[in-house]
């Protein structure tokens, strides 16, 4: 089938925002979306929405686990946004929750290529400094130092200063001395989104060292509340008292200055922006990836069934079918001269974890259905798959499917984990049930969709077979040892097919039977359903090799539906 370059571009450009820097409205540069506006016609229903978007994310952060609720609560609770927040919780899936974490640290990223994240190893340093070094009876990252190192840093300078120093206040403070809690003093040049020389002084009045964040200046002062004690230049002179101090309107307990020019960074306003802007969550400064899977509008428009499948091909090769299933009542018709005709757009993507694109695929998947059949095909599905070759690793899938017809698209990103096949110890392939399992000819082997080596071996994705189907079992088996003797290897495989504890068909059979005696071994076998009452069951394959001493199994579960009384099954069709 030709590939449409058309696709290539309508696909990529209409959908930039799923596969390449999906935008989030207010997402940009990491700073937090701007609160919805209030519909002045639906006041009350917008504040009982938001209320109970409120308790949705309280009651999915009680259920959350307890590695994603730390991360979510612990290790990223300074520097993740509002926005990134609200998307994390509105997630439903630990697949969806891992592939959030992955990237959210890819945005963070100053170089993408790279295998290392320099910033997330920096973050992980700050909250292991935090913790030695700030600790104060509650844990070094939840106080004000330690959540400000862990936000923005070492500061460039830092003056420390311990309990009952004698103090010469500044001028523009009332001048005169007096003494203080332990306080510290840290600037830093230039913190992006507040300004240059930001400083920040911390004070210790419990001697507990807790050291909190503070603008008023006279929180250090020890003396503050002692009558006659640590007066200002002017409170010395009688042109003042102390108690003048107490009703001040900024917050503070500051004496005014004797000269009357205050520094611009005392003033009442400027503190209040600082202590604001100083909370928030440092602005992301890299590459702007996804922030959440996917908007649930976008991912709801066609839902489709997805699985790998893993099979070892040479050395570090290993080879990754991909198959896609996609309700055909998700398919959008078209009609002309008698047949319907839904065709989809299918672009796909596998990249490491830093971002690099190891392979691409695109297709378009097409569907015709005379008008006899139309109604019939909506109970059954369409099933699609590609199989990628690729070396053992973690990778990132993102799939794309787009109705050429209606426009709707479904996306999935997951992650991708290929695991080694290690030569030496018995290894399997993953467990295939199928709904068809049967030979090709010469020259279709290898060949297409579904086929491995010389077999056609199409995967039932929802595990569900009717009465009237066959189910096909196919795996296979690598590294089994050869006898020295008799030049073959001496396997045995163990077949049990339960419903709940109870085992309802036991077969066993040896490598002799199956007429395989190398190294690698492939079992297909079809076990008919009418044999079995409609339920659920559980297959176990075992398999056992007598000379290595070594014993590999695999199992899946799988169900029997009742006979479609005398009618044709609706049953998964391949996509052209």
């Amino acid at each position: 089938m030709k590939k449409s370059e058309h696709f290539r571009v309508s696909i990529l450009g209409s959908t930039v925002f799923l596969l390449g820097s999906w935008a989030i409205p207010g997402l940009a540069q990491g700073q937090p979306a701007n609160p919805p506006q209030s519909s002045p016609s639906q006041p009350s229903d917008q504040k009982q929405d938001n209320n109970k978007k409120k308790i949705n994310e309280k009651q999915v952060l009680k259920e959350l686990a307890t590695p994603y609720k730390k991360w979510l609560n612990e290790d990223v609770v300074f520097i993740i946004t509002d926005t990134e927040r609200k998307a994390f919780l509105a997630l439903q899936t630990n697949e969806e929750r891992e592939q959030f974490i992955e990237q959210f640290w890819q945005r963070r990223n100053p170089d993408p290529d790279s295998v290392d994240n320099p910033v997330k190893e920096e973050h992980y340093r700050r909250i292991a400094y935090a913790n030695e070094h700030f600790a104060s009876g509650i844990a070094g990252w939840r106080t004000d130092r330690g959540r400000i190192y862990i936000m923005y840093g070492k500061p460039d300078t830092l003056e420390s200063h311990t309990q009952g120093e004698n103090y010469e206040r500044p001028l523009d403070q009332g001048g005169g001395e007096t003494k203080t809690y332990a306080f510290e003093d840290w600037t830093y040049h230039y913190i992006e989104g507040i300004g240059e020389n930001v400083e920040l002084e911390f004070v210790d009045p419990s001697g507990t060292g807790e050291f909190r964040l503070t603008t008023d200046p006279s929180e250090k002062d020890a003396l503050l509340y002692v009558p006659g004690a640590g007066l200002t230049l002017a409170e010395q002179e009688g042109m003042s008292s102390k108690a003048a101090r107490f009703t001040n309107t900024d917050g503070t307990h500051m004496a005014p200055s004797p000269y009357g020019a205050r520094n611009s960074n005392l003033d009442e306003f400027s503190r209040l922006e600082l202590e604001a802007k100083i909370w928030q969550p440092p602005a992301v400064k890299f590459k702007d990836l996804e922030a959440v899977v996917s908007s649930r509008i976008v991912r709801d428009q066609i839902k489709f069934d997805y699985r790998f499948d893993f099979l070892r091909v040479a050395g570090d090769t290993v080879l990754v079918p991909i198959t896609l299933q996609i309700p055909n009542n998700q398919l959008s018709f078209q009609s002309k001269d008698g047949v319907h005709t839904a065709t989809l757009n299918l672009f796909a993507r596998v990249s490491s974890l830093s971002g690099r694109t190891v392979q691409t695929f695109e297709d378009t998947i097409r569907r015709d259905f005379p008008d006899s059949l139309l109604q019939g095909s909506l109970r059954s599905a369409s099933i699609y798959q590609k199989a990628v070759p690729l070396r053992p690793g973690l990778y990132r899938l993102d799939m794309v499917l787009k109705d050429t017809t209606s426009n709707n698209i479904g996306v999935v990103n997951t992650r991708l984990a290929v695991p080694p096949f290690d030569d030496d110890k018995l290894q399997a392939s993953t467990l295939i049930l199928a709904d068809e399992i049967s030979p090709v000819a010469a020259k279709d082997i290898g060949l297409g969709m579904f086929v491995i080596g010389s077999m056609k071996v199409r995967p039932k994705l929802d595990h569900s077979f009717s009465a009237a189907q066959p189910i096909g079992v196919y795996f296979q088996i690598y590294n089994l040892k050869i006898d020295d003797k008799t030049h073959k290897n001496n396997a045995s495989v163990e077949i049990q097919i339960f419903q709940g504890d109870q085992a309802i068909k036991h077969v066993v059979q040896s490598s002799e039977q199956l007429h395989q005696s190398g190294e690698q071994m492939t079992v297909q076998e079809s076990v008919p359903a009418q044999t079995l009452a409609p339920g659920k069951y559980r297959i176990e394959i075992k398999t056992t090799d007598a000379v290595a001493n070594q014993t590999i199994a695999r199992s899946a579960d799988f169900t029997v539906t009742p006979p479609p009384n005398g009618k044709i099954a609706a049953q998964t069709s391949s996509v052209r």
